[in-house]
């Protein structure tokens, strides 16, 4: 929330306790005339030797008690009023700080719509109140998003679930039904299930951030999935171009080969139905390290592209495949980029196509940029990796 400058607490402190002081000040010397002009031959100060005031004089003459006692209620007065003035005067510069407690307390019995909004000019109460209200839609939002989370989730494990219930049931009503076929449909949903309890569980790893950091080379992870995505690519007849120098950065070279195997794996099958590209690049600079992925395809709404990290969202018109995946993939990029201090940047090109970017914090000490060659893969390129290998080949599919 903006605010127009306005005093600091302490400030405002300051001036008012100075302003109750000149106050009773004023009121003493107020008080002191008073008595002057009232009591004008009481002798109040006692002469000494040197010629200089002395102690006061008490009860020396009916004059003099009658001073006293006009003193002491004077200072009575004021102490009565010094207080009840300090009390109201702390009450009303508190009073900021009360609403901010009894917006915690009620946070802190689940309700997370209840909002502050203190009014006025900024200062450091209403800065707190605002970094809270700031925090508690966060948490709104997280839990609003993990309660979807849960549903989808649900929903999702429940599918393999019930096609497997209903496969048996049909299995056990047709003693002649060939075997080998409800084995193999059987294997898929199984494997699918297991595709997705793995995907939740590196979103949950990575949310709790229980890894290990190391030092990595964002291009050699991109190389390595583009070395293992590239059968997908030939398959569905789609050019993946890398470049970039050498990248090191600090995290998980497990996580972060997910993540860039799941961007590239999301550009490849969700491009065009011929002649598609994806850009796989790497850059570095002195504060930050970049990982972009820029594909064609069909052109996307901005709303949608703000929702595609969400767990199990997909675009209205992807038709699922065999190479489909379980729906977290940008979910689980997302987490991962979170995980590791970054950045995540999703943004629809306006030939189709989106454009994804990475940014990770760079690490403490850099080495020199080391230059390599670009790496092309498209079909019949004499450039691309050797996709006889029986590795690539094996390897499944990205969550």
């Amino acid at each position: 929330m903006d605010r127009a400058p306005g005093l600091s607490v302490r400030l405002k402190l300051t001036l008012s306790y100075a302003a109750f002081l000149v106050l009773a000040g004023a009121s003493l010397l107020t008080l002191w005339a008073i008595l002057l002009r009232y009591f004008p031959g009481a002798p109040v100060i006692r002469t000494t030797r040197s010629g200089i005031g002395g102690a006061l004089l008490p009860g020396r003459s009916p004059a003099q008690r009658a001073f006293g006692e006009a003193a002491a209620i004077a200072l009575t007065f004021l102490l009565v009023f010094g207080l009840l003035g300090g009390w109201l005067l702390a009450g009303r510069m508190l009073a900021p700080l009360t609403r901010i407690t009894d917006a915690t307390r009620m946070a802190a019995n689940g309700s997370l719509a209840h909002r502050i909004r203190l009014s006025g000019r900024s200062d450091e109460f209403r800065e707190l109140a605002d970094a809270f209200d700031g925090m508690l839609a966060r948490l709104e939002a997280h839990v609003a998003e993990q309660r979807r989370f849960a549903a989808n989730a649900s929903h999702e494990l429940r599918t393999p679930l019930a096609i497997t219930q209903a496969l048996l049931d049909v299995a056990r009503n047709d003693p002649n039904r060939d075997s080998g076929e409800l084995d193999e449909r059987l294997r898929a949903v199984n494997a699918r299930a297991i595709d997705l309890t793995e995907a939740l569980l590196l979103l949950s790893r990575t949310d709790q951030r229980s890894f290990t950091r190391e030092h990595v080379d964002l291009s050699l992870i991109a190389e390595e999935a583009t070395e293992t995505l590239l059968p997908i690519a030939e398959k569905r007849g789609v050019t993946i171009e890398t470049s970039g120098d050498m990248t090191p950065a600090i995290g998980s070279p497990a996580l972060l080969l997910q993540l860039t195997t799941n961007l590239l794996h999301n550009a490849i099958v969700h491009n065009l139905p011929e002649h598609g590209t994806v850009q796989l690049s790497t850059a570095i600079s002195p504060e930050s390290v970049m990982l972009t992925v820029e594909n064609t395809g069909d052109k996307l709404a901005p709303q949608l592209v703000s929702t595609l990290t969400e767990p199990f969202q997909r675009g209205t018109e992807r038709v699922r495949t065999d190479h489909e995946g379980v729906g977290l993939g940008l979910a689980i990029v997302k987490s991962i980029t979170q995980a590791h201090d970054g950045t995540l940047t999703i943004t629809p090109r306006s030939g189709g196509g989106l454009h994804v970017a990475v940014q990770l914090p760079a690490p403490p000490t850099q080495t020199g940029r080391l230059n390599r060659p670009g790496f092309a893969a498209a079909p019949g390129s004499p450039e691309r990796p050797v996709q006889s290998d029986p590795e690539y080949q094996s390897r499944r599919p990205p969550l």
